[in-house]
Parts: C-alpha cells; structure tokens; sequence
C-alpha cells in the first residue's frame, strides 16, 4: 500500500468514543492521552484537590499547571465532582450513563464506597466498558498494595540492572517514569481491544489493567534469560545489554553510539578505525571468537574513538553502513533535525500559560483526520460545559419520552 500523508480533515479515528477518566498521576493519563490524540471525547474527573502530578514541578504561570501535567493531558476537558457529595454524584452516574469507556485507579474498596464499582456501574450502562488500572493484579500476595514508578521498578528486578553491568551490585532505579508509562501503553491497548469486542458483540466489561504484571512482562521478554528452561541453562538476564563495556563510546568532542550487530559488522567497523591488525593479532576474527571476544572489541573501539570527534566518526561509519548516532543532551532534543523536519514539537500557545512546546503523536495514520486541539486543561475548566452538556441530554430525553407516551409507543 502507498504511503499517504496524514489527512488534516475528516474524522478523527476515535471521535464518538467517550471515555470517563478518573486516573491521575501517569499510568490512566499516559492511557488517555494516546486515546484523546486520536480522537476520543475524553472527559477528566479530578477531586476538589485536582490530579496530583498537576505539581510535579515547577508551572510556567499557573499553580497546577506542571510540565509533566501539561504533557499528559491534553485534548482533554476537566470537570471537578465531590464525590462524596450526592449532587456531584449524580453528575457522575449520568456521565457514566452515557459514555463508552470509563477508566480510574482508585482502590476498589474505595470507588465500591462512593459507589462506582464494576457492579454498581453496570445497571446505569450495561454495555459499559470499566477499566481498574491497579498496581498488582487482584487475588496474588499483593493486590490492594500502594504501587507507585519506584515500587514497581524495585518489585520487578529493573532496579538491580544497573548494579548488574557495572558490577557494583548497587539497585538503582532508571531515571524515567518507565513502569508507569508501559502500563499505559497496555491499559490503551486494553480499551481499544475492549471497544473493538463491544463493536461486535454489543457487550460491555470489566478490564483490570496492573502495573506489576505489565510491566514485568515488558522487562523479563529477554531479561528473563537462562531462566526461561526448567532447568534453566544460563543465567538471568539479556547479556548484551548487561555488558559493562557496551556502552556509549567516548570521542574527541562528545559520545557516540555504533552497533556492530550482524556478523560481517566487526570487520567492517575495524576497517573504518584502520585497525584490521587488531583482529589477527587477538585471534578475533572468526563469528564464534568476536561473540566470545566481544567485551575486547568494545574495549579497544573505546580506546580508538577518542581521537576524532563525534561528526567525524559519524559521516565514517555512515558511509560504511555501519548504525551509529551521536549520544545527544536531553537539553538538545527541541533542535534535533529529525523530529523538527517532521513537526514533533509543535509550538503552541496555552490560554493561561502562554508559549509552549507540544509534542505531537509520532504514530501517522494515513486514512484518518487530526482532531481539533484542545490546550491542557485548567482544574474544572469545563465543568459548568459538560454539565450543561448533560442538562441538555437531559432535557431532550426527557422530550423524547414525553413524546413517544403520548402516541402510545
């Protein structure tokens, strides 16, 4: 099939689709951010208090207004509700009543005493898709427990990863959000699997979505090593990505990433440095002696690339064919030539927190449109909207009942 450009008109690919999210922090948001770029009505319920990664870190302008909080959440319309309050209760049941997916990670005794669980939702929409995204999966040791990025980086094993390639054995998380953000590529595929079952069966469902689970599967797809045979036959643990000297290589001016990965890329890459003698004279010249050998072959590729700098080996291995990139500062990443040819970073300008740098979705669709962007939302931006908007449905089933008893339908 031709590659097409991505339509700008036309429908969205999930425009109709309502989602009710009651997620906070990152693991729902991550979900509901994929979900709300492609084109879902996505209506965020936030307590009084408002979602905590609103103040993760310092605002452009407005408290609540984080970086982080501005990155997951837009295309997407706030409505505070108390729920403890029957009134705001009420807004709630009636936002349910009428939309295809609602989604939270509030504990399940706890939504079950405000009155939303899975079965209490059911009669207000049978056809309802209920997504609980948890920590660890229910009926193990540690369903109910708190989970948070670090706790499930820690449970996993990730943490000990670090310790493991530079032989310190000292637990380090990774420095991203990573567990959080995996479980939210899962719970958007969970909905948009579920949805698709509801197209063709009419039927609605619960889905638990857990972190721990996700995540490990995430990690252990070649982490788990050895240990994948009973009895294993190796130890845990991918060993290529645990090699201490596989690392980033340093040059003249920066750092720079090769990957010698196929069998004939060795010589090749010893051919660009000009020290083919290298591999006579440490009998690494053979498939079965660089795999042996390969913790050499990093060591004296380290020792060689200091003496250009970054551009220099980047236009030689280039040329050679050999994969190779700069290691580039996150600092730099706005200038980076590839994501600004293709419009990554779209600079916009936000109602109250004036310019600022959205990153648009990288998957392109060819047979679709782009829906209209919806700046991230201020706490309850759009709550007396989507309540008039719910008025409004109101009134007109009302109407309709009216309508239809007086012929007797």
């Amino acid at each position: 099939m031709k590659r097409k450009p991505e339509n700008s008109t036309g429908k969205s690919m999930l425009e109709g689709v309502t989602i009710v999210d009651m997620t906070s922090v990152v693991f729902g948001p991550f979900a509901t951010q994929m979900l709300a770029d492609l084109g879902a009505n996505v209506i965020k319920v936030e307590a009084p208090e408002g979602d905590q990664f609103r103040h993760s870190a310092k605002p452009a302008r407005t408290r609540g207004m984080s970086p982080g909080f501005m990155a997951l959440n837009k295309n997407k319309r706030s409505i505070v509700l108390d729920l403890k309050s029957p009134e705001d209760s009420k807004v709630m049941a009636n936002l349910l009543a009428t939309a295809d997916i609602f989604i939270h990670n509030v504990r399940l005794n706890a939504i079950e005493k405000l009155g939303f669980g899975p079965d209490q939702v059911t009669p207000l929409s049978p056809e309802l898709i209920y997504i609980h995204c948890v920590g660890f999966a229910s009926g193990g040791p540690y369903d109910g427990l708190q989970a948070y990025d670090d706790v499930i980086q820690a449970a996993s094993g990730v943490a000990t990863l670090s310790g493991r390639v530079d032989g310190s054995g000292k637990a380090r998380y990774i420095p991203s959000l990573i567990a959080d953000k995996v479980a939210g590529l899962y719970a958007a595929q969970a909905a948009l699997a579920a949805y698709v079952h509801k197209l063709r069966t009419g039927e609605g469902q619960f889905v638990e979505v857990p972190m721990f689970e996700a995540f490990s599967q995430f990690m252990l797809a070649e982490h788990l090593g050895g240990l994948t045979f009973d009895p294993p036959n190796a130890a845990v643990g991918y060993p290529r990505q645990l090699d201490p000297d596989r690392q980033p290589f340093p040059t003249s001016d920066g750092y720079i990433s090769i990957v010698p990965y196929t069998v004939e890329s060795w010589e090749m890459v010893f051919t660009v440095i000009n020290d083919l003698d290298f591999l006579k004279r440490e009998h690494l010249e053979t498939p079965r002696e660089q795999f042996f050998g390969q913790h050499k072959l990093y060591q004296r590729l380290a020792e060689i690339t200091p003496t250009a700098t970054t551009a220099e080996w980047i236009e030689r291995f280039r040329a050679a064919r050999i994969p190779c990139m700069p290691v580039r500062d996150l600092a730099d990443m706005l200038e980076d030539p590839q994501l600004s040819q293709n419009g990554f970073f779209e600079r916009r300008d936000h109602p109250s927190e004036g310019t600022w740098y959205d990153m648009n979705r990288p998957v392109r669709f060819g047979a679709h449109g782009r829906r209209e962007h919806l700046p991230p939302p201020r706490i309850g931006e759009h709550s007396d909207e989507i309540r008039a908007g719910l008025e409004r449905r109101s009134i007109a089933y009302r109407h309709s009942k009216k309508s239809t008893t007086g012929t007797g339908v």
